[in-house]
């Protein structure tokens, strides 16, 4: 086996984008997400260049789910090398005052205590094994707020202080930790925060250059290869016409 590289919520956007990037750079690949044909169609790109490809299907945001298939990987794919926190989502974009809680309740879960328990699963190996990397995927509404993201940036602002406090514990057992934090890329994520309304979801990414999710994957790969005493802490990314999250320069509307 060549070194093992975890991707969760590989079934779109960023989280495929990655996987690909770390399979054309010799990683074999753990891909999760919840979703089996997603799964199926990755795993059919990434044998073009991964030698060894294990696809599971389950929900980060059951704990019980997550201990049962990462906590009995097989033998050969229990060396995790590079975790990849990636799931996560929006859902909706409501004031505080009418929001859903079953949207905050979706957020909380995925965003937070969907990487605490696959974090909570993968990380005892690498301090064991004194050896590993655990990249978190924020935001930049894990930096600042903007109208009407309440809970959404409380989870990514949750994600920022996890990645910090995770340095912390980590750095005794030499397993580096990052986070890396998009500003605005153009994948599935306005379409699940507008539940499915793609034409709502398009205005979001119309007047400007936006990012895709292979900018950020080359983000990922770039703090992976960086040698063993260098540790990339947190890197904020957006695109050339976006100056903050709420702020972009737009050609046309």
């Amino acid at each position: 086996m060549e070194k093992i590289a975890l991707v969760t919520g590989a079934t779109s956007g960023i989280g495929e984008a990655t996987a690909l990037k770390l399979a054309g750079n010799g990683f074999d690949i753990i891909i999760t997400g919840r979703r089996q044909d997603r799964l199926d169609a990755l795993k059919r790109k990434l044998e073009e260049t991964a030698s060894h490809i294990l696809d599971l299907c389950f929900d980060v945001r059951d704990e019980a789910e997550v201990n049962a298939t990462l906590g009995n990987l097989p033998p050969e794919w229990k060396n995790v090398d590079v975790l990849v926190n990636n799931a996560g989502l929006a859902a909706g974009l409501d004031p505080v005052q009418q929001g859903d809680s079953d949207n905050w309740n979706r957020m909380i879960d995925t965003n937070v205590k969907g990487l605490l328990y696959v974090t909570r699963c993968i990380s005892p190996g690498m301090v064991a094994r004194k050896k590993g990397h655990i990249i978190n995927i924020g935001s930049i509404a894990g930096k600042e707020v903007y109208p009407n993201g309440n809970v959404y940036c409380a989870t990514k602002h949750a994600v920022d202080a996890l990645t910090k406090g995770m340095r912390f514990d980590l750095l005794p057992h030499n397993v580096k930790v990052t986070q890396i934090c998009p500003g605005a890329v153009e994948t599935e994520f306005s379409i699940v925060r507008f539940h499915g309304d793609k034409i709502r979801a398009g205005k979001v990414y119309e007047g400007y250059e936006c990012l895709v999710a292979d900018d950020v994957a080359e983000c990922i790969w770039f703090v992976i290869s960086r040698p063993p005493h260098v540790n990339i802490n947190d890197i904020v990314v957006m695109p050339s016409a976006q100056a903050s999250a709420s702020v972009f320069h737009k050609y046309s509307t």
